[in-house]
């Protein structure tokens, strides 16, 4: 498989996504790097003026967002959907007392689902804003994805998501690229690419910008670690299907090691920022086009 598979398309094996959240929901493990760029993402909040009814987080996880999202829109409806349902089992034995204050108060609550990414189970255009952090990595088709985000919208909804662009664990890839022959790093998506599929998906003039967060360590066996417990896992489709092997494995450790800088090992993520808004539709359901007119101001009504 090709570094770049033709749309992003069947490079994500989606039940060795599931396998792999699942574990780490099962341990209690959490991402420190993806909870970092959530905070960013709820900076930006602030620059955009929007007052959903309806909030649809697509990729939830363990539902870590949904407090988030419900403090910032207390009235809103909160959609909290996931794939995995290790995560989703944990979201909802972990809801904080005050969601049920805020609930009984009157606040709108927050509804759990399983399912694919791009296939919400969610009425056409039922939702006003969604909400996605990271979990975009982690399609297995990112078009198809960006498609159902679209669909989910109603007409000047806003998306608002991050993902992980080409270069995130450079170090990684580099230190297998040595000692070994197979894929274990993924080809996350291009940020221009992403921008494509948004603008074909029905959204108006995307906004998109990326950012290199690097965290360092003290050995490469902690790096790996954290990646683990936060269930990002190699779950490429073309991944080795048998163990490294500890030869190989030691070797790619001290190639890692030998990367390191005032005795400390990075890990780089390219972080991708964007939000975009659902545009009206130029076709009705069924093929005609949408013409919408607009009167001038002072113009004269015909009687």
């Amino acid at each position: 498989m090709s570094e770049r598979p033709e749309g992003y398309v069947g490079w994500i094996d989606r039940t060795a996504v599931r396998r792999a959240f699942d574990r780490a929901a099962a341990r209690g493990g959490e991402s420190f790097i993806a909870r970092e760029i959530e905070r960013r993402m709820a900076e930006r909040l602030q620059y955009i003026k929007h007052s959903p009814a309806r909030i649809l987080e697509a990729g939830c996880g363990a539902g870590e967002g949904v407090a988030m999202l419900a403090r910032r829109y207390p009235r809103a409806d909160i959609v909290a959907l996931d794939a995995a349902p290790g995560p989703l089992e944990r979201a909802l034995r972990a809801r904080s007392f005050g969601a049920r204050l805020r609930a009984l108060a009157g606040g709108a609550g927050a509804r759990y689902v399983r399912g694919d990414l791009a296939a919400a189970a969610l009425q056409p255009g039922s939702c006003d804003m969604l909400w996605s952090n990271v979990a975009l990595a982690w399609s297995a088709d990112v078009a198809a994805t960006v498609r159902g985000w679209g669909g989910a919208l109603a007409p000047g909804g806003l998306a608002m998501f991050s993902t992980f662009g080409p270069d995130t664990l450079r170090e990684l890839k580099a230190a297998f690229a040595g000692c070994d022959d197979a894929p274990h790093v993924h080809p996350f998506v291009d940020m221009h690419d992403i921008g494509d599929m948004l603008v074909a998906a029905g959204f108006g003039e995307p906004v998109i910008d990326m950012e290199a967060v690097t965290l360092t360590y003290a050995a490469p066996g902690l790096v790996l670690a954290e990646l683990r417990a936060a269930g990002y896992a190699n779950v490429r489709a073309d991944r080795r299907r048998t163990l490294t092997g500890r030869g190989r494995w030691q070797r790619m450790i001290a190639a890692y090691a030998a990367q390191a800088r005032d005795g400390r090992v990075s890990a780089t993520f390219e972080v991708v920022y964007g939000h975009a808004w659902k545009a009206e539709p130029r076709a009705s359901a069924d093929g005609r086009a949408v013409v919408r007119f607009q009167s001038r101001p002072g113009a004269r009504k015909r009687a």
